[in-house]
């Protein structure tokens, strides 16, 4: 079980924001890098990255900045290296990956330390809260009056996506080359946790976020990053579809403030055994065969394709 010395922050979080332009874009982001400096001394922040606007900003917030973080092709910042830069940078016993636009309360460290006394090796992720947000959030009591008032203003995001994950920094020494901000590196990083026997525990219900609101102007073509051909890129290097998992994969999940195993429903128990090669055997190989097994449009669809290639 890990804690942090006394000098030590608990979790370093890390995030690579968006070029500050758009002046939208600008204000959530501020705002979130502000909720989590707000955290006090529990947390270091490390922001990564070289796109327009990053560095004025982060010397203002008075946040550490790191310009050399290794990028992909498109000039995409890659997860490997942000984590290679986190250890390199900082003592706590935990990293956080965490998008810039979610705004991060007090229960965020309280459910890390709940989750620690419980779990050595483990993967905290969970659902958001949707809400639109315009205005910059400066006053001292911000987000204090944000905290008291979003479930009121908000709507939680459908479980196919998260946007915090929480691990020791132990845990994925080794990673390939995933491009942050695009999908797939998220539903592996879930797939890796299952491979590894980590424990991933849903905080959905414990720990309460806010994803403000934007639109993807800021993207190529202003599509989705789902849409993207770095997300296809991504699913690439995480091995191929069998490696996308989701929260619905979670063993565990906060029930009345405690941790406890997730419920083996019919759905829950067949998803079990189409993955029981990857979270008993540990075999990729074995896993995706599995896959296709259980979605056999998938496999068609996959043997045509191979056939196209070869022909």
């Amino acid at each position: 079980m890990m804690v942090a010395g006394m000098a030590d922050p608990l979790v370093t979080i890390l995030t690579a924001p968006k070029p500050f332009i758009d002046p939208h874009i600008c204000v959530i982001q501020r705002n979130a890098l502000r909720s989590w400096k707000a955290l006090g001394d529990a947390v270091r922040v490390l922001v990564l990255g070289s796109d327009a606007g990053i560095r004025e900003n982060m010397r203002k917030l008075d946040i550490a900045h790191f310009r050399d973080v290794r990028c992909n092709h498109k000039g995409t910042p890659v997860i490997s290296s942000m984590l290679d830069i986190a250890r390199e940078n900082s003592t706590s016993p935990f990293l956080a990956i965490v998008n810039t636009d979610v705004i991060l309360f007090k229960d965020f460290l309280s459910t890390i330390r709940m989750v620690n006394q419980k779990m050595e090796s483990f993967l905290l992720v969970g659902q958001r809260w949707d809400m639109a947000i315009t205005s910059e959030l400066t006053e001292s009591h911000a987000f204090e009056k944000l905290e008291q008032r979003f479930r009121l203003e908000a709507q939680l995001h459908p479980p196919a996506g998260s946007d915090y994950f929480v691990f020791p920094r132990t845990n994925y020494q080794s990673i390939p080359d995933f491009a942050i901000g695009r999908a797939g590196w998220d539903n592996w990083f879930i797939f890796k946790s299952r491979l590894e026997n980590w424990k991933v525990v849903d905080g959905t219900h414990q720990v309460n976020i806010i994803h403000q609101d934007h639109d993807y102007r800021h993207l190529p073509g202003g599509q989705p990053h789902y849409r993207l051909p770095e997300t296809k890129q991504n699913v690439i290097l995480a091995g191929g579809e069998h490696t996308i998992f989701t929260l619905f994969d979670a063993q565990y999940q906060f029930r009345n403030g405690k941790i406890v195993r997730k419920k083996l429903t019919p759905k829950k128990l067949v998803r079990e055994l189409e993955i029981l090669p990857i979270s008993i055997l540990r075999s990729m190989c074995v896993g995706k065969l599995f896959f296709y097994l259980f979605h056999p449009q998938k496999a068609y669809i996959a043997i045509r394709r191979l056939f196209r290639e070869k022909s």
